[in-house]
C-alpha cells in the first residue's frame, strides 16, 4: 500500500496562498484546510474565490483534499445543544461547508470541532445524540449530492465527553444511515481508547475514512517519543487505503520544523 502525505492548513499563521506554498514547496502531496484559515465565515467566500484558492493549488501540484475544525468559526455553533436556534444554524453551516469543500475538489468534512459538540451538564446523552442524529442527516444528504463524504471523529475524553470511541462514531454514523456517512481514526484519540492505538487500528482501521497522525501530546510526528512504524505498520496491514495527513496542535519551535519533522518521520515510517 502506497500512502499520500497531507498536512493540516493551521500549521501555518498565514494567507491560504501563502501556506498552499510552503505545504507543495514541503514536498506534501496534499493539504486539509481548516475553513477558518480562509475566512470567518465560508459563506463570505465567493464563487471567484474559490475557483482561485483551487487554481493554486492545482497549478502547484497540491490535492485540497478535505476540511477539518470545521465549527471553530463563526462563533456561537454547536452540535448538540438543545437550543434549536443555535442546532439549526449549525447544521446550514455544515452544509456551506459541503458546498466549499465540494467547490475547493475536496472529498471529506472531518467533524471533530470538540467544543462545538460536548454535552453540558444536565444534557441527556440520548437525546444529544439523537438530536445530532436527525440533524446530520440533511448534512450528509448534500454532502452525497455533491460527492462530498462527512466523516465522523472520534475523540480523546479529554477533548470532549460526546463520541469517545470508533464504536460511538460509527453507531452515530449508522444511525444517520446514509452511505455519505464515515469515520476518521486519529492516533491522539486512539490513545485514550480501550483498545489503544494499535488494537483500534486492528479493528477499524480498514474502514475508515481519514487518518490522522499526531502524537498523544499533541506534538506532531517525530517531534516526540512515539515511534510511528509500528502505527503505520498496523495501518497499512488493517487494510486502510486513504490519506495520512499531519494534524498538530503544538506548532513549536516553528511550523517548518514541526511540518518538515512530520513528513519526514512519516516517509521513514512507510519506508519511503
Amino acid at each position: 500500500m502506497s500512502y499520500k502525505l497531507s498536512l493540516c492548513s493551521e500549521v501555518y499563521d498565514l494567507p491560504i496562498e501563502d501556506t498552499l506554498r510552503n505545504v507543495a514547496d514541503l514536498g506534501f502531496d496534499g493539504i486539509e484546510i481548516a475553513p477558518f484559515n480562509v475566512a470567518e465565515s465560508v459563506d463570505d467566500v465567493s464563487a471567484n474565490r474559490r475557483a482561485e484558492i483551487r487554481n493554486i493549488a492545482d497549478r502547484l501540484g497540491l490535492k485540497i483534499i478535505g476540511l477539518h475544525w470545521l465549527l471553530v468559526s463563526p462563533r456561537g455553533l454547536h452540535l448538540t445543544t438543545p437550543d434549536d436556534a443555535v442546532r439549526h444554524r449549525t447544521i446550514d453551516y455544515l452544509v456551506s461547508l459541503a458546498h466549499f469543500s465540494a467547490d475547493l475538489g475536496a472529498t471529506f468534512l472531518v467533524l471533530g470541532s470538540p467544543r462545538q459538540r460536548s454535552l453540558e451538564p444536565g444534557w441527556s446523552l440520548g437525546e444529544a445524540t439523537k438530536r445530532a442524529q436527525d440533524e446530520l442527516r440533511r448534512v450528509a444528504e448534500v454532502c452525497g449530492q455533491r460527492g462530498v463524504r462527512l466523516l465522523l471523529e472520534p475523540l480523546h475524553p479529554a477533548d470532549t465527553n460526546f463520541l469517545r470511541t470508533v464504536e460511538e462514531a460509527k453507531s452515530l454514523a449508522e444511525a444517520i444511515h446514509h452511505p455519505s456517512v464515515g469515520y476518521i481514526l486519529d492516533t491522539k484519540a486512539m490513545s485514550g481508547m480501550p483498545s489503544g492505538i494499535l488494537g483500534t487500528l486492528g479493528m477499524h482501521g480498514k474502514g475508515a475514512g481519514h487518518f490522522h497522525a499526531n502524537e498523544p501530546s499533541g506534538l506532531g510526528p517525530g517531534m516526540g517519543t512515539v515511534d510511528f512504524k509500528p502505527i503505520l505498520k498496523a495501518l497499512k496491514e488493517s487494510g486502510y487505503a486513504g490519506w495520512i495527513s499531519t494534524e498538530p496542535f503544538d506548532y513549536k519551535p516553528d511550523s517548518h520544523t514541526v511540518a518538515r519533522t512530520a513528513l519526514r518521520t512519516l516517509r521513514e515510517g512507510l519506508g519511503t
